[in-house]
Parts: structure tokens; C-alpha cells; sequence
């Protein structure tokens, strides 16, 4: 099955038209026809299947056949975390986060981030091309980035956990993340998060966890928290 996105597609909708760039996609690069059937979402939790009643290669309209709503998952996955100096890192952690089950993500800038601007716009393609690969209906949200000091004052409810590499006492990770519900996990920058952004992370709350005895790079850390909650949560 091949996946098609639509973010202003809704339930109550009977007739609606691609976006451009999947309208071409689909007509020029796939020569669909009008009377063939595609699937589709909205990155909200639904799969549509539709049937093509123009097949324009700039704005391909069709109607929807049949609505399908998926449940979502038992927890809600936030994780912050600092870009990686090779961006090309970070848009790897970007796809496969996506592919395992994370629901939001926002770029931390730290004090030893190396890299501090970020192309949203292309971290939401990889997100989008990420979502409809997997064949998942669920397009995670993606913050702008903000700073570090910012961000810990913010109000973030649910279990907040912040993962470094420090000497402090910390619990492993699938000992807190099992309970669902709302989870927040920092993630720092190559160089990990200083001394005074961890005593401020504890300071609002934020419980220190380990991902194991290796010391990981800021991808592979992420991507290992993703795994981590979705194994031990079912999802």
C-alpha cells in the first residue's frame, strides 16, 4: 500500500483535492487515472480510502470511499532534543522517531549546541515522507526551536524526564516511562547539557534517567528513548 497525505482532509469531507506537490506525484510520477483508488491520511489518526475524479497533476481531486479512524497510543511522546552539529544526523533521528511512535518534537538549543538555526521546512518533509513510509496516520508536531532556559521554565505537565550523561544518581528509563500518559525526555547536544542546565532541569522537576552504560551520540540517545517507551508501553 502506498500513502498519500492531506492535512485538510476531515471525517465529514466527501470531496477534496491534493496538494500540489502530492497532485504531481501522483499524476505524473505514478500516472494515476481518474476511477483508481489510493490511500490516504491526514496525519490526525485517519485513513481514507479515495477514488480519483480528476486526475489533474496540480490539484488532483477526489472522493472520499470509506473513513477509518485508528486508536491512538496508551502514552504521548515529547521529546526535546538538541540539533546535531551534522544535520543530516538530526533528520535521521527525525524519520525513525517517526517510524517508532513519537508524537511531538521540539529542537532544544543548549549552551554547547553547535548547531543553533534549523530548516523547519525540510525537517517537516522528512517528518511527512517518515509518516506516510511507515504507513502511519499520526504526523508528529514539530516546534520551532528554542532555547534551553526557556523551555525548562515552560509548563510541561505529565512525568518530565531529562537524560545526561552527569554522575548523578539516575534510574533507567523503562523504570519511569511505564505508567503512559504524558512523557517529556530532554535529550543534549554533543557535549551533553552542562552542570547548571541539569541542576536547572531538577530544579523544575525533571527526573534524571540513564539509557544505558554507553555513552551515546545525541541521535542514537533519542532514537533509543523513542524505542524504549514504545516497547515498554505496547505501542
Amino acid at each position: 500500500m502506498q500513502l498519500f497525505y492531506t492535512p485538510y482532509l476531515t471525517e465529514q469531507d466527501s470531496l477534496f483535492q491534493f496538494e500540489p506537490e502530492e497532485s504531481r506525484h501522483i499524476v505524473k510520477v505514478l500516472r494515476k487515472k481518474e476511477g483508481e483508488t489510493l490511500q490516504a491520511t491526514n496525519g490526525k489518526g485517519y485513513f481514507f480510502s479515495v477514488r480519483i475524479v480528476e486526475a489533474h497533476p496540480k490539484h488532483c481531486k477526489a472522493e472520499v470511499v470509506s473513513t477509518q479512524k485508528q486508536p491512538g497510543k496508551s502514552y504521548r511522546l515529547h521529546l526535546a532534543v538538541a540539533p546535531t552539529k551534522n544535520n543530516v544526523r538530526y533528520e535521521w533521528f527525525l524519520e525513525k522517531a517517526t517510524e517508532i511512535g513519537v508524537d511531538e518534537i521540539t529542537p532544544l538549543i543548549c549552551k554547547r549546541s553547535e548547531r543553533k538555526i534549523i530548516k523547519a521546512e525540510r525537517m517537516e518533509k522528512v517528518l511527512e515522507a517518515a509518516m506516510k513510509q511507515s504507513l502511519r496516520p499520526w504526523l508528529p508536531s514539530l516546534n520551532q526551536a528554542v532555547p534551553y532556559s526557556e523551555f525548562i521554565k515552560q509548563d510541561h505537565g505529565g512525568l518530565k524526564l531529562i537524560a545526561h550523561c552527569g554522575e548523578d544518581e539516575k534510574t533507567e528509563l523503562k523504570s519511569q516511562v511505564g505508567a503512559a500518559g504524558d512523557i517529556l525526555i530532554l535529550i543534549g547536544p554533543e557535549g551533553d547539557f552542562t552542570k547548571e542546565e541539569i541542576k536547572m532541569a531538577h530544579s523544575m522537576g525533571f527526573q534524571p534517567v540513564s539509557l544505558g552504560e554507553a555513552r551515546l551520540r545525541t541521535e542514537t540517545a533519542a532514537l533509543m528513548a523513542v524505542a524504549t517507551v514504545a516497547v515498554v508501553n505496547g505501542g
